[in-house]
């Protein structure tokens, strides 16, 4: 039932925009001079039904657990949640809940079997009334859209007062999400400085985030010094665009400006494919690939390569990061003016001199923008990390050895039933703080260095 008011909301929309297109017509054919053209009439229409209907379905839907959780634990019977925590309440309503879907474990009492059939109706109730409820307004607002269609009416600047509406509400959710986001490690990064010293973490050198089990459990007070955990993932970063960084420069510019046009078209798909393979593609071809072979290669000149590497997972990090660099490369050398580049060869510039004097430094702003993005990558990524690189951290630059990175730890430090208040799970949110600082420092430094050069090449 839950697709029932979305099929009823699209159908609705669509015979709103079909009425409201004929009827604008209809008065266009008898002569008369419509304001805004048809078409706005019909968009006028789908988006009246469209947006508000779809409003209430997700309000409907976000609201109705709770309400019809409250409505069934207020009709139980009296007497059997006295003397209840709130977390046996709540595994009273798990287990009511698990039993309406089908799923009985051992003998349930009579009051938890009715309460289940009760939960059904409830579902059912509330699906039936938010189909009514979508059917008439999406009439009425259909009514009235078809009621609006005359010669007068300005379609155009309804049309785009919805439109502007929708994109003010989009850009305040992603302004809201974001401050909210930062907000919440704020908090939880604040509640792990209360329990780890602010020096220990940032320039401490041992990594061990455990917590005791028991009382007398020794070395298990936990260490939090994060600079190994920085350091491994400097180290995959670094080689990551030690091979990206190159590669997809060098790829762009010959694609741009030297390739033939047959291999340009035949080049340019394959890289496309190369940026949308699953990280976890690359994990493993990391680990089942690269890995031992770097190995093999080691042990042939007789050094010792750790069974993870740093080296396997930034190479292999490096190889997905090609196709973004290469992309922007291409684009920003492709939106330079062409007065630059006809005025360089007319002056008796070789295309390579034109190329390196000319385009690359007026691209750029373009070419930095794709390396950032190659950065964020590079530093956010996990997959290819947990699987090529390792869970240890330690103080090493060897990018043989085995290493760990902030994205890794984050993940493994929120797995498991650990409790939201030890320091063992706060530093997964600290570890998120200075990776979103960290983030932040290089967007603005690149803010700087597009801004120079755009006033420069302007």
């Amino acid at each position: 039932m839950t697709l029932a008011p979305f099929v009823i909301l699209l159908l609705a929309a669509v015979v709103g925009y079909a009425i409201n297109l004929q009827a604008a017509r209809a008065i266009r054919a008898g002569g008369t001079r419509l304001h805004s053209l048809e078409s706005f009439h019909a968009l006028f229409s789908l988006l009246l039904i469209l947006v508000p209907v779809l409003v209430l379905v997700l309000i409907w839907l976000a609201v109705e657990g709770a309400v019809i959780h409250w409505v069934l634990m207020a009709s139980l019977p009296e007497g059997v949640l006295d003397g209840m925590g709130s977390g046996q309440i709540q595994l009273i309503g798990a287990e009511i809940r698990s039993i309406a879907g089908g799923r009985v474990f051992g003998t349930p009492e009579d009051w938890k079997l009715e309460a289940a059939d009760r939960l059904v109706r409830y579902r059912a109730i509330s699906s039936w009334l938010l189909v009514v409820v979508v059917v008439l307004l999406s009439a009425g607002l259909i009514a009235f859209a078809r009621s609006r269609v005359a010669a007068e009416f300005r379609a155009r600047q309804r049309v785009e007062r919805i439109t502007s509406g929708l994109m003010i509400f989009c850009a305040t959710v992603a302004i809201f999400t974001t401050v909210g986001i930062v907000f919440a490690l704020t908090f939880e990064t604040i509640k792990f400085f209360q329990l780890v010293p602010f020096t220990e973490f940032l320039f401490g050198l041992n990594w061990e985030p455990q917590i005791p089990i028991r009382e007398d459990q020794i070395a298990a007070e936990g260490a939090f010094g994060a600079v190994p955990v920085f350091l491994g993932t400097i180290v995959i970063a670094s080689v990551a665009l030690l091979v990206a960084v190159p590669v997809g420069l060098l790829t762009g510019i010959y694609l741009n400006e030297f390739a033939p046009r047959k291999l340009r078209a035949g080049v340019k798909p394959v890289l496309e494919i190369l940026a949308g393979v699953p990280t976890v593609v690359y994990g493993f071809f990391a680990i089942l690939v690269v890995a031992p072979a770097l190995r093999t290669w080691g042990q042939s000149l007789g050094l010792d390569v750790a069974s993870n590497t740093a080296l396997a997972a930034g190479s292999v990090m490096g190889v997905m990061l090609i196709p973004f660099i290469s992309s922007f490369a291409d684009d920003a050398l492709s939106a330079v003016p062409q007065s630059l580049r006809d005025g360089a060869l007319a002056l008796g510039a070789t295309r390579a001199e034109m190329m390196l004097n000319v385009l690359f430094p007026a691209a750029i702003p373009g070419i930095v923008g794709g390396i950032l993005l190659a950065v964020s990558r590079a530093i956010g990524e996990t997959m290819i990390v947990v699987m090529a690189a390792g869970l240890i951290a330690r103080m090493t630059i060897n990018p043989l050895d085995s290493v760990t990175a902030v994205t890794v730890q984050i993940v493994t430090l929120l797995i498991g039933d650990t409790s939201f208040d030890d320091p063992k799970t706060l530093a997964a949110f600290a570890l998120g703080m200075v990776l979103f600082v960290a983030t932040l420092i290089i967007n603005v430094f690149a803010l700087r260095i597009v801004r120079k050069y755009r006033e420069i090449y302007d």
